[in-house]
């Protein structure tokens, strides 16, 4: 029997999306597999599109908006399916994806997540004769910025090999149930202090320190419309701007160790000066994310020490992904079992 998937979908005002991802999904030639969709609190016609889709798809509607965080969480906490599949609804499945991920997931019993190529979609979700990456995976550099591996570089045949990657972009991430329970913390498996944005970069550092793997799979193809990028943050909305700036500062309180501050405290503490003087100078609407660090630092502290307790990954491990550039491991690299590789540091 094969393992069973929910999908997993957040939408707020999806509208022009939602349609064209649902038919890719139902479209997938992957069987057990079943849909889960939140709706928060969505005024553009989202919802009545949705109830299309209520013979093949469960429907939660929201009365407000909790965030991507706390949706996907009420999302995958809905099914006991063996893999959750989180995605987003401005994402396009290509035919066999789901099952492609499933397949490759059995190289190792200690992937936790499994990844496809995602490539760059038009606003509209309209495919470009330019096929360019959105994203391989996503990496860390040492100043603790994470990027999408490989963003707008062409589809020319790079990143074509399946390969363990840091994480997975939550616009499209196959999450082992096993991992899901186990990485959790008292709220979830998302941190719904996150609100949005980052929420995966945190999983996938999580993830890490407690001795799981992501797998990369080129073959497993996806679109998106990436609507956030370094390079356009001024036409981010402004609250999602400031959450990125929280929710950088909330990441590393829950998941940076000594020993990885130790070798890269020149290159955060620099980048760190950018941020706070680009929020004084350039970006005052982000200075209330500051606050908010305050606020919940202490149930950010309380998070780091349930983490740490159970940490297994040795420094020297963690450090070497933290990289300017991006990190892959080949398949014969990480192959045995968990923590015959991964000493307890």
């Amino acid at each position: 029997m094969f393992p069973s998937v929910c999908v997993t979908i957040v939408t707020h005002n999806s509208l022009r999306y939602i349609d064209r991802c649902l038919k890719a999904v139902l479209a997938q030639d992957y069987a057990p597999i079943e849909v889960v969709v939140v709706d928060n609190a969505s005024n553009d016609g989202s919802s009545e599109a949705l109830a299309r889709y209520e013979y093949a798809a469960r429907v939660i509607r929201n009365p407000v908006n909790t965030g991507f965080a706390s949706g996907q969480n009420q999302a995958i906490g809905e099914s006991d399916s063996d893999w959750a599949l989180t995605l987003n609804p401005d994402a396009l499945l290509k035919p066999g994806f789901i099952r492609r991920l499933v397949t490759a997931a059995r190289l190792d019993p200690n992937v936790g997540v499994v990844c496809g190529k995602l490539l760059r979609a038009a606003p509209d979700l309209s495919l470009p004769m330019d096929r360019r990456v959105d994203s391989a995976g996503i990496h860390f550099t040492p100043n603790l910025r994470h990027f999408d591996r490989g963003w707008n570089e062409p589809d020319d045949g790079r990143f074509g090999e399946v390969e363990y990657v840091f994480g997975a972009s939550a616009a499209a991430a196959l999450y082992r149930r096993e991992m899901i329970r186990d990485v959790s913390l008292e709220d979830g498996f998302f941190d719904p202090d996150f609100f949005a944005y980052r929420e995966d970069a945190d999983v996938a550092w999580r993830a890490q320190l407690l001795g799981w793997r992501c797998l990369y799979v080129p073959e497993a193809v996806a679109y998106h419309v990436r609507r956030v990028v370094p390079e356009k943050r001024w036409r981010t909305p402004a609250a999602l701007r400031m959450h990125a700036v929280k929710n950088r500062f909330l990441m590393r309180l829950k998941n940076m160790t000594p020993d990885l501050y130790r070798r890269q405290w020149l290159p955060v503490l620099l980048r760190d000066l950018v941020v706070v003087g680009g929020c004084f100078l350039m970006e005052p609407g982000s200075l209330p994310a500051f606050w908010h660090v305050a606020r919940r630092s202490r149930r950010a502290l309380a998070k780091r020490r349930q983490i740490m307790s159970r940490r297994i990954v040795t420094d020297d491990y963690l450090a070497s992904w933290f990289r300017e550039q991006p990190v892959s491991r080949p398949l014969e690299a990480l192959r045995p079992g968990r923590g015959e590789r991964l000493l307890p540091a």
